[in-house]
């Protein structure tokens, strides 16, 4: 029951609800420790039309671990970081055996005093002047002053200790279990991977989804993110693999001449004068092509061809570059696009909401339940992306991610383009390869001439 509005919220129908438990800080009553009453007093307590009544941290937990592991994970982690602090904790573990087990934590936003009282959030600091005095302001009356957080609680940095923290516990807990997976919070610009153009975060409901065999939007992106970096690896590997090839052949004391090996092939003769073993007809059509792509290219021996390999890397890392902060972007358009359409579509339904009579509220939510928490949702999404403007830029952004598709719709055409040079090159070293071993089998003969063996 909500004392605030007498609303009842009934999750007694809510699946995959495996754990349930209140921590409570030091200075906090004992009969906090009822979900009911800590909430209905963080509602009371906070009067301030815009206060925000708690902070949600979701942990995404290990399938290495099982419940009783993953609970004592979530109970330290929790005690360590926040409820040592001065913060009370709502812990909530979820599992319904889809492969996505996760913690939902509430956390209270305001400290507790040593009477077990709520403290404030903000004190007065006085701005003085030269000597030291308080500062009068006419206009309104009073001192000035500016208002101090209590607490660090909602210092920027603090994501970020939280995240690291959270990393260091449970790779601790995944080595006493004797698991060799381990966790990074840091982000694939920070660990030095530049080669790869990290996926979005599924959530609860698209996971869901998912493992149940329904494309999301979410599922969508992140695949095409998946086959992006595939692909850019793929190809990365490849070209280093031509590099090292063209390092150990020129090891060699003879640099042949490519377009003479390639020549050889057309005239369907090798270097010792015997037919050549590629004289079919598609060989000689291969060859031929290859040829023509090493003139074209202004490629006569390895030296030239190493050259060009370093330049296909250079496309290739060009690629990448563009690729990553275009794939970003999109992802972030994408959201805001989805967001703003959700809050027009139901701004309708809110406002019929809204003009509801007190008594009659929870017979028109439950039937709009979903419309109405997408609405407030993408509001809140909203009004945190536009920053205190107006107006919701729909039209700009669809713009903007129109010219971004045709743009990465034009660097896939460039992919395709450097991976067929790639395949042509390959095709290449695989001939040149094979006709250098085979001279230097005939020659080993020569070699051991008037050995005894």
């Amino acid at each position: 029951m909500n004392e605030y509005d007498g609303r009842i919220s009934d999750y007694t129908r809510k699946r995959g609800i495996i754990h349930k438990e209140i921590i409570l800080s030091d200075n906090a009553p004992a009969e906090y420790a009822d979900r009911a009453v800590l909430w209905n007093a963080v509602e009371k307590i906070e009067k301030a039309k815009n206060s925000q009544m708690a902070r949600e941290i979701e942990l995404a937990l290990p399938v290495e671990l099982n419940f009783m592991q993953n609970l004592n994970l979530v109970r330290e982690y929790v005690r360590r970081t926040f409820v040592e602090q001065g913060m009370c904790a709502d812990i909530t573990i979820h599992d319904t055996q889809t492969g996505n087990p996760h913690a939902h934590v509430l956390l209270t936003m305001r400290p507790f005093n040593e009477d077990r009282t709520w403290g404030t959030k903000q004190k007065k600091a006085y701005i003085l002047d030269d000597n030291g005095d308080k500062i009068y302001d006419p206009k309104k009356r009073t001192y000035k002053c500016n208002k101090v957080e209590t607490t660090d609680w909602n210092e920027q940095t603090k994501a970020e200790d939280w995240r690291a923290a959270w990393a260091d516990i449970l790779n601790e807990y995944l080595e006493k279990s004797g698991h060799a997976e381990r966790v990074d919070h840091r982000s694939f610009e920070r660990r030095g991977i530049t080669d790869q153009i990290p996926t979005i975060h599924l959530g609860v409901a698209a996971s869901q989804m998912e493992k149940r065999g329904i494309r999301t939007e979410r599922g969508d992106i992140n695949r095409d993110i998946v086959v992006t970096n595939n692909l850019l690896r793929q190809l990365n590997a490849r070209i280093t693999k031509l590099e090292k090839w063209i390092e150990e052949e020129n090891k060699t004391d003879e640099t042949p001449s490519l377009a003479d090996v390639i020549s050889d092939i057309l005239s369907q003769r090798d270097k010792s004068g015997q037919s050549s073993r590629y004289q079919t007809t598609n060989n000689l059509k291969d060859a031929s092509k290859m040829l023509n792509f090493l003139t074209e290219n202004n490629i006569r021996d390895l030296d030239g061809l190493h050259q060009f390999i370093i330049s296909m890397h250079n496309k290739q890392s060009a690629l990448r570059e563009k690729l990553k902060p275009m794939e970003r972007r999109l992802k972030t358009l994408d959201e805001h696009i989805k967001q703003a359409e959700y809050y027009r579509e139901f701004a309708e339904i809110n406002r019929l909401y809204k003009k509801q009579k007190p008594k009659d509220k929870d017979a028109f939510y439950e039937p709009h339940r979903r419309e109405l928490t997408l609405y407030e949702s993408a509001e809140r999404y909203i009004k945190g992306v536009l920053n205190g403007r107006d107006k919701i830029p729909h039209a700009t952004w669809k713009k903007e991610r129109a010219a971004l598709t045709a743009e990465r719709k034009q660097l896939n055409a460039e992919y395709l383009n450097l991976k067929n040079e790639v395949g042509k090159v390959e095709n290449i070293s695989r001939c040149v390869q094979d006709i250098l071993h085979e001279e230097r089998r005939k020659e080993q003969p020569a070699q051991n001439q008037g050995m005894e063996w």
